[in-house]
C-alpha cells in the first residue's frame, strides 16, 4: 500500500539521502541570506495590486446594472480575491514574509478574505498537513474526510458518491477549508469532543457573519438600485476565486505520482527523509509567471512543501536548483500541464469511487498508490545505488523504467 521505507522505495543509500539533505539546507541558506529589498518591494507591490483592484471593481459595480460594468467589477473583484488567498493570505500566514517584521504583512496578524478563520488555518494547514504530509491516518488533506483519494483508505458504500462530493467541495470551496478546521474526522473518531467541535464551529461562525456581511449585505446595499446585481457579482467573483483555488490545490497534491505514506515511515524520519517525503508527495504544474503569481506560485509546489516559509517569489529560481538534484539523485520531479494534472486527480478521484476489485493495478503498483513492494520482483539491483556501466546514481527513475520495461516485456 503506501509507502512505508523511503529509501528504499527511492533506491537511494542512507548517506545518499543525507546528502540530499544537505544540499537542500544549503538552497535554504542561500535563500534566507539573499532575502532583501527586492522581495519586500514583490509582497507590498501584490499588496497594492490586489487592493486596488478590489477598491476599483467595488467602484464599477456601483453601475453593475449595466451589462458591461457587471462584466468588468465581477472579473476585477474575482481576480483580487484569488490574488488575497493564493498570493497573500496562503503565504503571508507561512511566515513567508515575517523576517520584514512588518506588523501589516506578518503572519500573526494577517486574517485573509475567506470564511476560514486564520487560527484554523494555520493548525490544520501550515502544522497538521505540513508536518504529516500525505501519511496516511495523519493528513487530513487525504480526500478532507469526504473522499477516497488512495487505496490505502478502505472502501465503503458511501465513496460511491466521490465524484458529486468532489463537485460539490470545488463550488464550495471556502466553506469546506472553513468546516476542515473542525476536524470532524477526530470527532468521529473519538479524539475530540462535541464541546471542542462547538467552539470551534462558534470562532468560524463569527468569521462567516463577517464575510457574508461584506460581500452580501454591506457592499450591494451601497450599490443603491443596483444591489440585486451587485450581490450576484459578489457570488460569482467567490464562485471562481473557489474554482480556482481548488484547481490549484488539487492540482498540488492528487496527480499521479504524488505519493503516499505509512505512519511507519514517519515514526523513524529525518530531516533529509523528511525533505525526500515533501518531494515526493508533491506535484508542480507548468506556468509562466502570470499564472505563477495567480497560483501563489503554488505551481510550484514541491518547493513549497520543502521550503513552506520561504518567500514565494523565490520559488521559480529554488525550482531549478531542485530540479538539478532530481537529476543528479534519479528522482522524479513530478509536473505536467496544468490540465494534465487536474485529470489525473479527476479520474483518481472518480475510480476510487469503485471498490479494489473493479480497479486495475495492485495496492502497490497504481497511479494514484505505490510502495516499495512494487520493485520486489523485478528489482535485479537493489541494494546497488549506482549504475556499474556508467557510475550514475541509480535511483527512482530508474527502477520504474526498468519496471515498465520488464512489464511489457
Amino acid at each position: 500500500m503506501a509507502i512505508s521505507d523511503i529509501k528504499q522505495y527511492t533506491h537511494l543509500s542512507a548517506e545518499d539521502v543525507e546528502e540530499l539533505g544537505r544540499e537542500l539546507d544549503a538552497i535554504r541558506a542561500d535563500i534566507e541570506e539573499s532575502r532583501g529589498e527586492r522581495d519586500a518591494r514583490y509582497i507590498r507591490r501584490a499588496i497594492q495590486l490586489q487592493r486596488g483592484l478590489v477598491v476599483g471593481s467595488r467602484v464599477v459595480l456601483m453601475a453593475s446594472r449595466n451589462r458591461y460594468a457587471w462584466a468588468l467589477g465581477t472579473a476585477m473583484l474575482a481576480t483580487g480575491k484569488i490574488i488575497e488567498n493564493m498570493e497573500l493570505g496562503h503565504n503571508i500566514t507561512h511566515g513567508q514574509w515575517d523576517w520584514m517584521n512588518d506588523p501589516e504583512i506578518h503572519s500573526t496578524e494577517w486574517e485573509w478574505d475567506t470564511t476560514s478563520p486564520t487560527e484554523h488555518w494555520k493548525k490544520s494547514h501550515n502544522y497538521i498537513h505540513h508536518k504529516y504530509t500525505n501519511i496516511v491516518g495523519l493528513d487530513d488533506d487525504i480526500g478532507y474526510g469526504i473522499m477516497r483519494l488512495t487505496r490505502d483508505q478502505r472502501w465503503e458504500k458511501w465513496m460511491i458518491g466521490n465524484p458529486i462530493y468532489n463537485l460539490l467541495l470545488g463550488t464550495l470551496f471556502e466553506w469546506g477549508v472553513a468546516l476542515h478546521g473542525v476536524e470532524t474526522t477526530k470527532w468521529r473518531k473519538g479524539e475530540k469532543s462535541m464541546a471542542e467541535v462547538r467552539k470551534d464551529l462558534k470562532i468560524i461562525g463569527k468569521k462567516v457573519g463577517k464575510q457574508v456581511g461584506k460581500d452580501y449585505v454591506v457592499f450591494p446595499a451601497l450599490a443603491g438600485p443596483g444591489w440585486k446585481h451587485t450581490l450576484g457579482a459578489n457570488a460569482v467573483a467567490n464562485l471562481i476565486r473557489n474554482y480556482w483555488s481548488y484547481m490549484v490545490i488539487f492540482c498540488g497534491h492528487f496527480p499521479d505520482g504524488a505519493e503516499k505514506f505509512t505512519k511507519e515511515e514517519f515514526e523513524t524520519e529525518t530531516q533529509a527523509e523528511w525533505y525526500l517525503r515533501q518531494m515526493l508527495g508533491s506535484a508542480n504544474f507548468n506556468a509562466g509567471p502570470l499564472m505563477a503569481f495567480m497560483s501563489g506560485n503554488l505551481c510550484y509546489q514541491i518547493e513549497h512543501h520543502m521550503f513552506p516559509d520561504l518567500p514565494s517569489n523565490r520559488y521559480a529560481e529554488i525550482a531549478v536548483r531542485v530540479r538539478a538534484l532530481c537529476e543528479k539523485y534519479d528522482l522524479p520531479y513530478t509536473t505536467g500541464p496544468i490540465l494534465r494534472q487536474y485529470g489525473q486527480s479527476f479520474v483518481t478521484i472518480a475510480k476510487l469511487a469503485l471498490p479494489d476489485k473493479y480497479l486495475k493495478g495492485t495496492p502497490d503498483d497504481a497511479p494514484e498508490t505505490n510502495s516499495e513492494r512494487k520493485f520486489t520482483r523485478t528489482d535485479r539491483l537493489r541494494n546497488a545505488y549506482v549504475d556499474p556501466a556508467t557510475g550514475r546514481r541509480r535511483g527512482l527513475r530508474t527502477a520504474i523504467r526498468e519496471l515498465q520495461t520488464a512489464s511489457a516485456a
